[in-house]
């Protein structure tokens, strides 16, 4: 049987040296007393609909930064950081507001209050706003109002399976970065008024668990009971997507009950699938293709297979400026590699079970000293299992540093090891800290402290001129373009929502 180190080797410096990574960020627009605002995606940053680095996720006031793709951590961070300052000037000078640095929410208004992304008058404007009320009435605006980093990843020369092959172990092994990079132990206590919850709730206006790692990644973040059902496998691209399109196309009785239109004729939803489009499932890591205008992702994906994964589960670094950190990037890239050489066995609805629980079980108290988490059908210490997959990467990233030269990926992971030994310097706990002795134990204090100094760091920066004036042009750019999308539409609104979801759309037909 080939072992890790020989697929390692067979691999050579140039494809590690093809590592490709971009990021997304999302992060709410907040006053200067940490409250989510009300006014519109600036207009100085561009068209949300066209730009192609700054846009919005759910809410109006939550944008959502993407970089290009990098050939260095190095790289991609650089321009996160430049579109951050272009942002982060846009809010301070011209409205006085600033970008929430943590995942789980500022103090949020009534539900009914939080504006959902607005994108003109386009069909496929329209239907991104659509979507979002169609979420806003499945799961409630506050749970979308959560934010968190993507971070998307490819290695020249996998194929579909060598990609899926990589998912199950993630999905098998991403506890690992619940534990290393979580840092959403608490919330507000006004973002669980009226629900369910086993929180703490002694501090000022706030809400946590003393053991949590991510609490946007356990039962209050992206969950869903209806989508608990659904059962995807990840042993063949021909099986996921054939999960996706049942839930892509048949009807779901609790959102039939909602209805596409409300009585005045104003939507709901775009459908009455359990998944309105393919954006909707809530996972770790995705599979991705790029996709041409107007085309499904899953058509995209059965036409020409998986081109990179989308990783899901990080949380906003409070402490960077940014969110994440070239550092942080490493340790990913070399867990990405991991799970891509070690061996993969095929999931099954047992394992894909445990995962789930233990997902919750590290969310919510990973820092829990003899934590057990299930590893085919038997317990295993969270510590013991971490510690192993932390040492079997250890050769990974001394070959990714031979093939680029220094001792940077080595050390990020050595510095991942040590950090995730002492849990008391993981950014969860180093969180609770800082809110205990600093903020009076209060969640909203703490993250507005926070972004309040990351705008400071930003705005204290220097700027590029030629990539100040590439992003402004780009900015220009994108309003002209929407308003030739605007122009250009043909079709009404109802024609192009029932064309685009039709599940010819969705490719090959699978038996």
């Amino acid at each position: 049987m080939t072992s890790l180190i020989d697929r390692l080797q067979e691999l050579g410096p140039e494809r590690l040296r093809g590592i490709r990574r971009g990021v997304e960020k999302e992060g709410l627009r907040t006053n200067a007393q940490g409250q989510l605002v009300h006014t519109p995606h600036p207009a100085r940053l561009g068209s949300a609909l066209t730009h192609p680095h700054v846009t919005t996720d759910f809410s109006e006031s939550q944008l959502e930064l993407v970089t290009g793709v990098h050939a260095s951590a190095e790289a991609c961070v650089e321009e996160l950081v430049a579109v951050h300052q272009v942002v982060q000037h846009t809010l301070h000078e011209d409205l006085g507001e600033l970008m929430w640095s943590g995942s789980m929410p500022c103090e949020l208004p009534a539900d009914q209050d939080i504006p959902i992304g607005q994108y003109g008058s386009s069909n496929v404007g329209q239907a991104k706003t659509v979507y979002r009320h169609g979420l806003s009435h499945r799961y409630g605006p506050r749970m979308q109002t959560i934010s968190g980093i993507h971070y998307n990843w490819s290695i020249p020369g996998l194929g579909s399976d060598d990609y899926f092959s990589l998912i199950r172990n993630f999905r098998r092994h991403s506890f690992l970065l619940l534990m290393l990079f979580g840092a959403s132990p608490a919330v507000p206590a006004s973002f669980v008024a009226g629900l369910p919850h086993e929180l703490d709730s002694r501090e000022a206006h706030t809400c946590f668990l003393p053991h949590a790692t991510s609490l946007r990644m356990g039962r209050l973040g992206y969950q869903s009971d209806a989508q608990s059902a659904l059962c995807v496998s990840y042993n063949s691209l021909e099986g996921y997507a054939r999960s996706l399109q049942g839930a892509l196309t048949r009807p779901y009785p609790a959102y039939e009950a909602i209805g596409i239109q409300d009585a005045a004729g104003r939507y709901k939803q775009l459908s009455t699938s359990l998944l309105q489009i393919e954006n909707e499932f809530y996972s770790t890591i995705r599979p991705k293709r790029v996709i041409f205008p107007g085309e499904r992702p899953l058509h995209a994906l059965r036409e020409r297979g998986v081109e990179y994964v989308e990783v899901r589960c990080m949380d906003l670094n409070p402490f960077l400026p940014v969110g994440i950190d070239a550092h942080t990037m490493r340790v990913i890239d070399v867990f990405l590699m991991h799970c891509l050489l070690a061996d993969s066995p095929p999931d099954s609805p047992v394992e894909i079970a445990e995962l789930a629980r233990n997902q919750q079980r590290t969310a919510s108290r990973g820092r829990e000293p003899g934590l057990m988490l299930e590893r085919a059908g038997r317990m295993v210490a969270l510590q013991e299992w971490g510690r192993e997959i932390l040492q079997a990467c250890e050769p990974i990233a001394q070959a990714m540093d031979a093939a680029e030269g220094g001792r940077a990926f080595a050390e990020a992971l050595a510095q991942a090891q040590a950090q995730f030994e002492s849990p008391e310097t993981l950014p969860s706990a180093r969180v609770l800290q800082a809110m205990a002795a600093d903020h009076g134990g209060s969640h909203t204090a703490f993250a507005l402290a926070r972004s309040q100094q990351a705008q400071a760091d930003l705005l204290a920066m220097p700027q590029d001129p030629a990539r100040l004036a590439q992003l402004r042009a780009m900015a220009e750019a994108s309003v002209v373009e929407q308003a030739r999308i605007e122009a250009s539409d043909s079709l009404l609104f109802e024609a192009y929502r029932q064309a685009y979801l039709s599940p010819e759309r969705l490719g090959i037909d699978l038996p």
